[in-house]
């Protein structure tokens, strides 16, 4: 059987799983006759606030670099085979660059614009934690409190902490990783789940290693840290974050979702994840079985504003964010995963892949820089994430020297 859904776990790691660049893969076709181009709403723009230093490697975003950019993002298209993607880069004195390629429904031919709504997948635990550490700043937990004072049952629960559950260092097994679980998913994507379901997916494999041992990926850290947010707020997760996460970050356009809708207008999402390989329109598939590890909706201009506050800790306290920062070493040279957060070659924040969308959102404090690329596709290339494709080409452009880097994936596709 495929490994369905193990993709929430991959690509929320970004290149945790290479220890070498790939290479640029062979071009294929493009969806459609004819190679994908900008849509009307596409911008690129050199005005800006000055820099707040002088000293600075970011390139000016001038038309002669957005027609370097284009060629890339258009190259990816083709070989990765993409229907529709939005990038957006910006850079104080630097200027902006926004554009949209080629559809977000294949049906109608409808194009991508840089207002649709995408599923964000494991996006959504930066929120997660965000939620759990302003509860630290006040002082109604601790990061050194043990997952079982607030939910019994867990394999370790008297050992695990919180911090090792945000920093993917507990141990337990990953719910999305289970046979069964991936079974029942492919059965039914639109039912949907609950936590414990989750956690009883988990909780029946063996711990893989002691608390804090190692680094691994799991979303059950996730499902567990959702469920201690209620517990200490005695509010519903997707309340806690709206209230207290996106309220004060002033997102509009981001939101929890408690059912398989999604807001318009939205981007059609297309994935091989199902039981028989072929490509479907996901749009509408429950994205309950992510829950707090990867079940938000948001847009490119929304996460542009996140990307800043969470890698600059704007709703947290220094201490808190300084924490958040920590990171335990991955298996590149370069990379790094904090609490709900990772440090990609100096690029901050996380990627997120939910069957049918992929995004990515990091920052680079040193150029004040911001990257967002949102796809309507989660179907790999050659094992490769296509938005981490994205990112490598267009870093490879503007931060030669932080380019976000490849992988290969330790689970392999059904031919």
């Amino acid at each position: 059987m495929k490994p369905t859904r193990t993709r929430l776990r991959r690509a929320c790691v970004a290149a945790t799983t290479a220890g070498v660049l790939i290479s640029p893969v062979a071009a294929g076709p493009t969806y459609g006759a004819t190679p994908p181009t900008p849509s009307a709403t596409a911008t690129a723009s050199s005005s800006a606030s000055p820099s707040p230093d002088g000293d600075s490697d970011f390139p000016q975003l001038t038309p002669a670099v957005a027609a370097k950019l284009d060629a890339a993002v258009q190259r990816v298209m083709r070989e990765a085979q993409v229907p529709g993607v939005s990038v957006g880069l910006w850079a104080p004195g630097k200027g902006s660059y926004v554009k949209s390629f080629g559809v977000a429904d294949k049906a109608t031919g409808a194009p991508m614009t840089s207002d649709l709504h995408v599923r964000i997948g494991s996006e959504t635990k930066t929120f997660t934690v965000t939620a759990l550490l302003r509860l630290v700043d006040q002082g109604k937990l601790s990061l050194d409190d043990h997952i079982g004072t607030y939910v019994t049952g867990v394999p370790n629960g008297d050992r695990i902490t919180l911090r090792q559950l945000a920093g993917m260092r507990s141990g337990l097994f990953n719910y999305s990783e289970d046979d069964g679980f991936n079974k029942a998913l492919d059965d039914d994507p639109v039912r949907p789940y609950t936590p414990q379901e989750l956690l009883d997916y988990s909780f029946k494999h063996p711990v893989q290693f002691q608390p804090g041992a190692e680094f691994e990926y799991s979303n059950t850290n996730l499902v567990l840290l959702g469920l201690v947010v209620e517990k200490v707020t005695g509010r519903p997760v997707h309340e806690v974050i709206q209230r207290d996460v996106l309220d004060p970050a002033g997102l509009r356009r981001t939101v929890f979702p408690t059912n398989a809708a999604i807001p318009a207008p939205y981007a059609h999402g297309y994935s091989d994840e199902t039981a028989s390989g072929k490509i479907e329109d996901a749009t509408h598939w429950n994205p309950s079985w992510a829950w707090a590890a990867g079940a938000m909706i948001s847009n490119l201009q929304d996460l542009r504003s996140w990307a800043r506050t969470l890698a600059t800790g704007t709703l947290l306290t220094p201490a808190t964010q300084a924490e958040r920062l920590k990171t335990t070493p991955m298996n590149i040279p370069g990379a790094g995963y904090g609490l709900g957060i990772f440090n990609v070659q100096g690029w901050i924040g996380h990627n997120g892949s939910l069957p049918g969308y992929e995004t990515l959102t990091v920052y680079l404090p040193q150029e004040q820089a911001t990257m967002v690329v949102v796809l309507n596709t989660d179907v790999l290339r050659d094992g490769q994430e296509p938005s981490t494709l994205f990112g490598e080409a267009i870093t490879g452009i503007v931060t030669p020297d932080h380019v976000y880097p490849g992988h290969k994936p330790t689970t392999p596709k059904k031919n």
